[in-house]
């Protein structure tokens, strides 16, 4: 990259990755286990010794299961939901010693140099979505979650550092190229792809019947979701066969509402200028925040 990039974080699934790849007998001076705070602050010194970057952004999830998207398909995210209150508010379900770890990388983010940046009825992937495409010059997007591969473009200069499988050293670094290369299917294709194939992590329903070679094939073959339908509809042409047509035409309305579901928004209403430059850092509230958590020495000198 000519120009040193803009990273984007997509928080959550970074705190999750460390709170369940390291062990809970690192803790604070009362005890609290404070794994996730320190696994997330070692990334983040990486990440700047790594990619030298212009600004880092911390999406957060506001609102982790959007009312919107639940409306369209009840099923989403129905199996990390521990209950309903009696407001009707759902509630996650996530180990109690990580819900305080997560308040303090709050107030801890909010006193650095990182902005944090969420909104209401919004994901952390919809404000990631957003920044990437209107953020100029080149961005890496940084997250655990596939779905955020719909956002690498080589013409917004946005690329997907993929928190899988294995130290950091190891994960992949996706341009439009590597995103072909690892799935089969170009980038902006890869929710069509996604929604057919299905998540259950996210409770998307997919097709019966329909996994990824087969859902990769028909990408291939057809362009987009669209392409497939009509050629469910048509006179069969391979890799499209008799059986994948009525499985296609048969579940062609939750095709187009896991669509909309799995589709990031790019249109959320943020201040790019404000978040790329506010900095709001206070070194003595974030030294407090630090002592508090038995943290200081993780705490990277720039932060």
């Amino acid at each position: 990259m000519s120009q040193d990039p803009v990273l984007v974080l997509d928080t959550a699934s970074l705190y999750y990755r460390a709170f369940y790849a390291l062990p809970d007998s690192m803790k604070a001076p009362d005890g609290r286990p404070h794994q996730a705070l320190r696994g997330f602050l070692a990334m983040l010194d990486s990440f700047h010794a790594t990619y030298a970057p212009r600004a880092i952004v911390a999406c957060w999830d506001v609102d982790w299961r959007p009312q919107w998207r639940v409306d369209l398909l009840p099923s989403y995210k129905t199996h990390r939901v521990l209950e309903t209150t009696q407001d009707g508010v759902f509630l996650e379900d996530e180990p109690d010693t990580l819900s305080p770890q997560i308040e303090a990388l709050a107030d801890l983010l909010d006193v650095s140099t990182i902005p944090r940046i969420g909104v209401d009825q919004f994901e952390a992937d919809d404000i990631a979505a957003t920044l990437a495409q209107r953020i100029q010059g080149p961005v890496i997007v940084v997250s655990g979650d596939r779905d955020l591969v719909q956002v690498v473009s080589e013409k917004h200069q946005v690329q997907l550092l993929l928190a899988v499988n294995g130290g950091m050293s190891k994960w992949p670094l996706l341009n439009e190229a590597g995103v072909i290369d690892r799935y089969g299917v170009a980038a902006h294709s890869y929710v069509d792809f996604a929604i057919m194939r299905g998540d259950s992590s996210d409770g998307i329903p997919g097709v019966p019947g329909i996994g990824e070679k087969t859902a990769a094939a028909l990408i291939q073959a057809f362009g987009d979701l669209e392409g497939v339908i009509r050629a469910a509809h048509a006179e069969p042409v391979k890799p499209m066969t008799p059986r994948l047509a009525s499985l296609v035409i048969e579940h062609t309305n939750i095709l187009e509402i896991s669509r909309k579901v799995a589709t990031a928004a790019t249109d959320v209403t943020i201040d790019i200028q404000t978040a790329l430059l506010q900095t709001r850092r206070n070194e003595s509230n974030r030294d407090a925040i630090a002592k508090s958590w038995g943290i200081e020495r993780f705490i990277p000198a720039w932060l």
